[in-house]
């Protein structure tokens, strides 16, 4: 297999990769989780206290810690104490750019913390507030914290925070805001309860024209909460907290995988995902004017998530329900502001603050224009946390699982009951002493964990590559670095565990945690006389782990599902199987397959081993290997969990180019297993060898849903979007991927396609000499992008200088078919030159350095072209020798170059027919429409050449293999322009012009004199 392309197919553990060569796959680019792998950076609350991942998988529901208000001075209860997070504690007396001095912490959470200081140069008390220095290098996150001052200083008013400047110092980055001496109106109620009417109206009153103020500007606050809402000892109260701010235009930025806010003051719109307006504010409003006046909240329920979905389903219960001496005018306008219907709320801040100042007898107006609520509905029955919380999720699921570009350009599909949600799989604490255990147990964990449908078990090797990266560098997944993670790429809840010895035997427990809040959501425990026993009890302890996330299939069927699928001969078997996951994921595909074989010798009956061999075998090109190692997998599918036997028929129609079954197959798969985002990838490569575009796009943009910040899936939807010539959409998935990983360089590749596509050639230009600088492998896909951009545009020599320049690296690199392929486009250069020696001399040398069915057959087609048949012919005899469907569609192909060189069209359209019924592809296509033309079946050809155009975004990458090829294109404007020329069509000329638009500055292409010659004819 070709080792450029990681990104279009996966089974269970290792990833399949498709292409052409056969030497050891390109390792996937680190993801760095500063950035993450595909979606925003998870942004919270009050920015530092109440972290929400992103993700259709969210489960978030609670707060990390005291939330980090401006504790007042001298107010009940000690602040939190300064701590030492990412390493950084900012004692009092500390300095920061000479003018700030610390004087306390005032308050601390997940994403950094805010400090009283005073500034020495003005001389003033001012709140500094601090991120957290491992999170300060996520554009993402650091973004937002920048926007809180653009935001917020758009805004003057008595009753919104006044931000002051945004500083660094000593790579420590904050911003200086106003210090208000008071306390915040989550400390009032913490610690009176609730609040008499005239107080409660006063505060809120001052909060809602705090947000006229803000609306006036166009910025919507989307965290309001008691703990942004201060009031000072004179009675001001301000509203704070602008870091989830953004302007109704949109601000600019991804909103990808962020269902932004606080959960338990949500609006239903925020819930769903849709677009909000500044009745969103408004319903916060009337949440928290509900909690002062009641001392409750209006949608009681078990969890922060219930209460979400019940606010989305059903109306509040009146506050009289609570307390009757609520006077009834002002428990309408509290009913206005919480009508589920944004249209029948109040439709701006500055008509609720008339009603609260009417209802004060302030102002001119005297009556409150709320009327009495409507007849509320039939409420929802409350549901535990644990039973509700994949529920919960479907409201999330419309946009959290997908960047601002996808949400726009698509309406979220229909789900199952439970959306997808992800758990990450912890590394478990030996405390045996035995290195067997290390890494053993838990990708057995993960198949338990999936036999729920909804349940994605996050790849352990991308997270332990995200937690690698992190400003600590660790190496291990211990609970602190997973939870960190799992907060950073969108991952709900993790699993930690620990094995000990028991006397004689093992106890294995395991906990689920919450990864915002770290509460711990279920927990289980398991003792065994031996440790060949363990296998036994994972799926045991995954039923009450996948309980708590909300699967309420009964233990008894959980466990005769996964009956005989639990159990090794020996625990070695399971820890090489454990060893090759870890080893193909680092794209060591020999050592992968190696320790794959090695399970499967211990175990020959472990189906994983087997299935796992035929993916490692497949990314090294040993096709026939990889066939035999998945028949070999499904002799043993009683050994596999249902979740397992679709993927590895699945996989086992990809090794033989099935495409139809492979369709079949993981459509079965994604309908049974709909969290399942490996199912969705490889649907989608299916589609797109099938040519089915659009399906293509679909289904990756469904894998993105799942795991929307996976390079992989980002990368899949991106390129995918290309092929399917929405070649926007492309270039946004390009630039998300970009946005989570800055060092992938195929993400430069596919942008580049996507400004090709839309003839921003200069643009695409810029970009590969961006790729170019960025590594050895970058400049090798770069010297493909610019050698295709000269080809296209007709400078031939200039693309062959480039594309031999990029060879010779290739080779110096140890990378001989990515060398080839230079090679070949230098052949179809001096082709397209009309120089036919050296265009086969260079095809030989592309050949002396790979023998992958991909380079015999270009090589073979360039033989026919030019003339050299005896070559060819032996090239296409090879191919119809393999077993795949692409090589003999490919030799199929080559016999019918060699007929058209021969000028026999009717034998070619016959080659051609047969090699289209084999293998649908562009060059099939494209060639039979040159049979046809010679054939003067003029219908017939123009039908070809129609469907190549406007297939044009997949000549953008033929082979799919990060080889660009779009300079294979403008020959068919001209081809088409014969053959309209032919239909005697008056309309021929345009494709003429639009080849001349392409290549008529070119001063090497032998087509344009005649093109044109053909022009004056047609205008005299």
């Amino acid at each position: 297999m070709d080792d450029r392309d990681d990104r279009k197919y996966e089974p269970e553990a290792p990833t399949l990769v498709p292409g052409g060569g056969a030497s050891a796959p390109h390792p996937p680019a680190p993801v760095r989780p500063a950035t993450g792998s595909p979606g925003s950076a998870p942004s919270a609350g009050n920015d530092f206290a109440t972290i929400v991942p992103p993700g259709r998988r969210d489960m978030a529901t609670g707060v990390i810690s005291t939330p980090p208000t401006m504790v007042p001075s001298g107010a009940a209860g000690t602040p939190p104490p300064a701590s030492t997070w990412g390493g950084l504690l900012l004692a009092p007396g500390t300095l920061l750019n000479n003018r700030y001095e610390i004087v306390r912490i005032l308050g601390e959470g997940g994403m950094g913390a805010v400090y009283e200081a005073r500034d020495l140069e003005l001389e003033r008390a001012i709140a500094l507030k601090v991120i957290r220095p491992e999170l300060a290098s996520d554009p993402h996150i650091l973004q937002r914290f920048k926007q809180e001052l653009v935001l917020a200083r758009q805004v003057s008013d008595r009753n919104v925070i006044r931000i002051f400047d945004l500083g660094e110092a000593d790579r420590v980055k904050f911003i200086t805001m106003e210090y208000v001496e008071g306390e915040s109106l989550h400390h009032i109620l913490r610690e009176r309860g609730k609040l008499g009417p005239a107080e409660a109206v006063d505060i809120m009153e001052q909060v809602a024209s705090g947000l006229a103020a803000v609306h006036r500007e166009g910025i919507i606050h989307r965290d309001l909460k008691p703990g942004n809402i201060m009031r000072d000892s004179n009675g001001r109260v301000v509203v704070m907290d602008f870091g989830l701010a953004r302007t109704l235009q949109g601000d600019g930025m991804t909103r990808s995988g962020a269902m932004l806010g606080t959960i338990e003051y949500m609006s239903p719109e925020q819930a769903h995902g849709t677009e909000l307006t500044p009745s969103s504010d408004i319903f916060t409003v009337g949440l928290i004017l509900y909690e002062c006046l009641a001392g409750v909240m209006p949608f009681k329920a078990d969890s922060a998530i219930a209460s979400l979905l019940k606010r989305t389903q059903e109306r509040a219960a009146p506050l009289s329900d609570h307390d009757k001496k609520i006077p009834t005018p002002l428990a309408n306008i509290v009913a206005k502001c919480l009508e589920k219907d944004p249209a029948h709320r109040y439709q701006n801040a500055d008509a609720l603050v008339a009603d609260l100042r009417a209802w004060q007898g302030k102002g001119g107006a005297t009556k409150v224009s709320a009327s009495s609520a409507r007849v509320r509905i039939r409420r929802v029955k409350e549901m535990p946390w644990l039973q509700i919380a994949g529920a919960a999720v479907i409201m999330i699921a419309t946009v959290v699982g997908l960047s601002y570009y996808i949400t726009r350009r698509y309406q979220p599909r229909k789900v199952a009951t439970h959306t997808p949600v992800s758990v990450l799989v912890a590394d478990f604490q030996n405390q045996t002493g035995d290195s067997l255990f290390n890494d053993t147990l838990e990708p057995m964990f993960n198949v338990a964990l999936e036999g729920a449908s909804f349940i994605d078990a996050f790849n352990r090797g991308t997270a332990r590559q995200a937690a690698a990266a992190l400003p600590t560098h660790s190496n291990t997944l211990d609970e602190n670095t997973a939870r960190l993670v799992a907060v950073k790429e969108g991952i709900a809840a993790i699993v930690t565990g620990s094995l000990s010895k028991a006397g004689n035997g093992y106890s294995l427990s395991v906990h689920a945690v919450d990864a915002m809040s770290g509460k711990t959501l279920a927990s289980a425990t398991a003792t065994t006389p031996d440790s060949d026993k363990l296998l036994l009890e994972v799926p045991r302890l995954a039923v009450s782990i996948r309980q708590a996330l909300g699967d309420t299939t009964p233990k008894s069927v959980q466990l005769a599902a996964t009956e005989g699928t639990f159990s090794a001969t020996n625990l070695d078997a399971l820890h090489q199987y454990s060893m090759g996951v870890e080893e193909q994921f680092q794209g060591k595909w020999t050592d992968a397959l190696r320790s794959f074989s090695k399970a499967a010798e211990l175990d020959p009956n472990f189906a994983r081993a087997w299935a796992a061999m035929a993916a490692a075998a497949g990314n090294l090109g040993q096709m026939q290997d990889a066939e035999k190692y998945a028949k070999t997998a499904m002799e043993h599918v009683d050994r596999m969990t249902e979740r397992e036997r679709y993927r590895v028929r699945g996989l086992y129609y990809i090794w033989t180019e099935n495409w139809q079954k492979c369709v079949e197959e993981n459509t079965q798969l994604v309908r049974a297993y709909p969290a399942d985002n490996v199912g969705h990838n490889n649907l989608a490569g299916c589609y797109a060898r099938m040519l089915d575009m659009p399906e293509a796009m679909e289904q990756a943009r469904q894998g993105l849903q799942i795991t929307p910040r996976d390079v992989m899936a980002g990368m899949n939807f991106a390129l995918y979007s290309c092929y399917a010539t929405n070649f926007q959409s492309c270039e946004q998935g390009a630039r998300h991927v970009l946005e989570i990983n800055p060092a992938y360089e195929e993400a430069y590749l596919v942008l580049a396609y996507s400004q090709i596509g839309q003839d921003q050639l200069d643009k695409a230009t810029e970009t590969y000499q961006k790729l170019e600088k960025m590594s050895p492998w970058g400049a090798s896909l770069a010297a493909s992008g610019l050698g295709d951009l000269a080809l296209y545009r007709g400078d031939f020599r200039q693309a062959a200088d480039i594309l031999e320049k990029g060879a010779a690296q290739d080779k110096a690199g140890q990378k001989p078919d990515v060398a080839a392929d230079k090679l070949l486009m230098v052949a179809y250069a001096e082709l397209q030159a009309g120089h036919k020696q050296p265009a086969v001399s260079a095809a030989e040398r592309a050949l002396a350095l790979s023998q992958s069915a991909k380079v015999r057959f270009l090589a073979a087609r360039i033989f026919a072209t030019a003339g050299a048949i005896e070559k060819a012919q032996k090239l296409a005899a090879g191919l119809t020798g393999e077993i795949q469907n692409s090589a003999q569609a490919y030799a199929r192909i080559i016999d019918g170059d060699i007929a058209l060189s021969q000028h026999m069209p009717n034998q070619a359209i016959q080659r051609f027919t047969e090699a289209n019924r084999l293998a649908n592809t562009w060059l099939g296509h494209f060639d039979m429409g040159r049979a046809y033309l010679d054939a003067s079946a003029w219908a017939e050809a123009d039908s070809e050449f129609d469907q190549c155009i406007k297939g044009r975004g997949e000549v953008l990458e033929l082979f799919m293999d990060d080889v660009p090829t779009y300079s294979y294109l403008p020959v068919v404007y001209y081809d088409q322009g014969r053959d309209r020329e032919g239909l005697r069509s008056p309309g021929f000329t345009k494709f003429y012009e639009t080849y001349l638009s392409i290549r008529g500055k070119s001063t090497e292409d032998p087509l344009l004199a005649e093109i044109r010659t053909r022009l004056s004819h047609a205008n005299p």
